[in-house]
């Protein structure tokens, strides 16, 4: 993708949706969307850019072998997106497909009542293994969500569906890594706060307090004063704080991940064209690649990004 993005970069991506009347803005967590805030202002600009070169664009066809596409056709490109829900037969070697950026099922019906609840700052890793990642957990009806878990699950894509989407996960609420200063700012309020207040009524690292009352829960000190609270107590605080334990049980339903792991191998494709190197005249871009970015518009920029080279690829092959 370095090589492709000197051809169409992200900032190239910017400018091309700004000159063909599509305005956009950086938020403040530095995603891009359109100053619309509608995707339909993307999808527009596609189809007035489709009539405007008078691309006819044809649906409610079935294509199962592109054999007779490449029979009609001078050059092929084949954009369908993840393989896995698809019985398209490709003339070329796949690597396995398996689901990427989904959300966890937990069974814990505790934790379902907190549905909501956000934390900005979270980590989360596969214990036994060094996967791991961080941002927003947003905790739901069925378990959990966000791009702290959206991440994990891309960079995990092919150990959990190894392991039939049942695993443990640690979750990290603090955002701080140093399990030492958690304990010191513990410590701290315990000290400051010892003779007046429960346990109940703070909130370390600006915890939601239903969220807090659901971790006092599990480690039994929930109602308990802080002057009572001594240094096997503040262990379990730190533990339920920095490496609190949870089971996946799935993942989420049927075609809700976001992208496919796995697809066409980039060693069956030219890297400068996207051309097979086992089919001429054939080409591929998009998700049906074996490329799969974290959440963040990864994906989309790469789609658009290797359509760009196919395109300059056929150019070229027209032009010689």
């Amino acid at each position: 993708m370095k090589r492709l993005f000197k051809q169409f970069s992200p900032q190239d991506t910017f400018r091309w949706f700004e000159e063909h009347g599509v305005p956009l803005v950086i938020q403040e967590d530095q995603c891009i969307f359109p100053k619309a805030q509608d995707s339909k202002a993307i999808i527009d600009c596609f189809m007035n850019e489709a009539r405007k070169y008078g691309i006819h664009i044809e649906t409610g066809c079935r294509i199962e072998d592109l054999t007779e596409l490449l029979n009609d056709f001078t050059d092929v490109v084949v954009t369908v997106g993840g393989l896995q829900h698809t019985s398209l037969h490709l003339p070329t070697p796949l690597t396995e497909c398996v689901p990427s950026l989904f959300t966890f099922n937990i069974d814990d019906t505790r934790l379902h009542q907190l549905m909501g609840i956000v934390v900005e700052n979270a980590a989360t890793s596969i214990p036994g293994t060094k996967l791991k990642a961080e941002g927003p957990l947003l905790i739901t009806h069925w378990g959990m969500s966000g791009p702290a878990i959206l991440k994990l699950s891309s960079y995990a894509a092919r150990h959990l569906a190894e392991k039939d989407y049942k695993s443990p996960l640690a979750v990290n609420w603090t955002g701080e890594t140093n399990a030492d200063k958690v304990r010191e700012h513990i410590i701290n309020i315990i000290e400051s706060n010892a003779k007046t207040r429960l346990i109940d009524n703070v909130r370390p690292f600006g915890l939601n307090t239903r969220l807090w009352d659901y971790l006092l829960q599990k480690t039994g000190l929930d109602g308990k004063p802080l002057g009572d609270i001594g240094k096997k107590n503040v262990n379990r605080l730190v533990e339920v704080l920095t490496n609190d334990q949870y089971t996946i049980s799935s993942r989420c339903q049927y075609k809700d991940e976001f992208v496919t792991c796995g697809g066409v191998p980039l060693d069956s494709i030219d890297k400068h064209t996207m051309e097979s190197l086992h089919t001429p005249h054939l080409y591929f871009a998009g998700e049906v690649l074996d490329i799969d970015g974290i959440t963040g518009g990864f994906n989309f920029q790469a789609a658009w990004t290797t359509a760009d080279a196919a395109a300059r690829g056929i150019t070229r092959q027209v032009s010689a």
